[in-house]
């Protein structure tokens, strides 16, 4: 059984050689799908792992708290908000929560323009607590965060991100400059740590002022919107607490029985779950996509292999004539169609491994691609899988092929 095993695989390495050009097209089409399926599957991983890093640094005892507008609502032009109504329903009426960390957008979700120095950018604006570090891991790199005397007496001082800094210009300690705001000036006391960008988006591109001074810079408190994060005191509570939120948040918005939830209360780990199923979709559906053009690419190699078994059908009948049995042809042509699979998915592998690792080099701003080993085998078992299935046919018909009929053949 070896001997036949080797000799089958000896003819097929030579019938692969035999047709270089022929050969190498089929291969190409193997290794651009497979190559695209890892650089796909990095991606997402790699976005996931970001996006997941960050839920986890909120821990296991945290909430968040934002409004939700439905997709028929939002084609009608409404939008839902938390507001500041809300936000002391939860502080007078829920127990159990150790800390409450609101977050406002005075000037909306994309910003506003702000000014230093007669330079100008546009920036995100967040209206925040003095326990907006602790909660969310964020801290100054230079001067101080926003404390509570900051925020009793609704002072305009605000903390900026590095990548503001950069945008206006600024001094590299600009501790005590003033920036623009909208229309108002506001001393600056603080320079936060620098976090990078994921995929692209600086996370560094912000500015954080007292809440109280963002509610009084807010053009129409009618348009006020909050997300507030909660610190549970025990984890093991955490269920019963958001139970409660849910149940005061719905008194509160005057939500009838029956009605749905205008809002969404989450832990992290729920957070954490939703993000890995939309991730997983859009893996799933463009693995999908690369995967029938893999099967096109193995529509390609039954193809080549018919030829091939065409353009050598007198040399099939010889071996025949010469006692080759009929398992012996089979073998050889399915052995060919595999090591096509085979090469192609190998070479794939590292293609696809040497884009993951060209990426961060070419686009500094994206976070390190990790190299999907999953993905990687299943590929090349996949493509391997797709040369036998596809392989078949050929090599079936060239064993059945009659020895005096296949030694007439010209």
């Amino acid at each position: 059984m070896l001997l036949r095993l080797r000799e089958g695989a000896r003819a097929a390495w030579d019938g692969v050689i035999a047709n270089r050009s022929r050969s190498g097209l089929t291969i190409a089409g193997m290794v651009v799908g497979v190559a695209a399926i890892i650089v796909v599957v990095s991606i997402v991983q790699s976005l996931s792992q970001s996006i997941t890093s960050s839920f986890d640094s909120l821990g296991t005892n945290t909430l968040s708290v934002r409004a939700y507008t439905s997709f028929d609502e939002q084609l009608r032009g409404i939008t839902r908000r938390l507001t500041l109504s809300d936000h002391r329903a939860i502080l007078g009426r829920v127990d159990g929560v150790e800390q409450v960390t609101p977050v406002l957008l005075p000037f909306g979700a994309y910003g506003t323009r702000v000014a230093a120095g007669g330079k100008t950018g546009f920036t995100r604006v967040y209206g925040v607590t003095p326990n907006y570090q602790d909660t969310f891991k964020v801290y100054t790199a230079q001067g101080r965060f926003v404390n509570a005397a900051d925020e009793q007496a609704a002072r305009k001082i605000c903390v900026i991100g590095t990548k503001v800094r950069e945008n206006l210009d600024l001094p590299g300690s600009p501790i005590g400059q003033f920036l623009r705001i909208g229309g108002d000036w506001y001393k600056i006391v603080g320079v936060m740590e620098e976090k990078g960008d994921v995929f692209g988006i600086s996370q560094d591109d912000y500015v954080a002022i007292p809440f109280s001074a963002g509610e009084i810079a807010v053009a129409d408190p009618g348009k006020l919107d909050l997300s507030i994060t909660l610190s549970v005191a025990d984890p093991d509570a955490i269920e019963d607490v958001q139970h409660r939120i849910v149940q005061v948040l719905r008194e509160n918005r005057k939500l009838r029985p029956g009605d749905e939830d205008d809002f969404k209360v989450d832990t992290a780990k729920q957070l954490t779950q939703s993000f890995d199923r939309i991730t997983g979709a859009i893996a799933g559906v463009a693995v999908g996509l690369v995967g029938i053009s893999l099967l096109v690419a193995g529509i390609g190699i039954m193809n080549m292999m018919l030829t091939s078994v065409t353009e050598r059908t007198r040399e099939i009948g010889i071996c025949k004539a010469l006692g080759a049995q009929r398992g012996d042809i089979l073998l050889q042509f399915l052995l060919e169609a595999v090591l096509l699979s085979l090469f192609g998915g190998l070479l794939g592998v590292l293609v696809g491994c040497g884009i993951d690792l060209i990426i961060p080099i070419l686009v500094p701003q994206l976070p390190a691609i990790p190299i999907p080993v999953s993905a990687a085998v299943g590929s090349v078992v996949f493509v391997t899988a797709i040369g036998v299935l596809f392989g078949v046919i050929p090599a079936a018909q060239a064993a059945n092929l009659d020895p005096i009929e296949a030694l007439r053949h010209e």
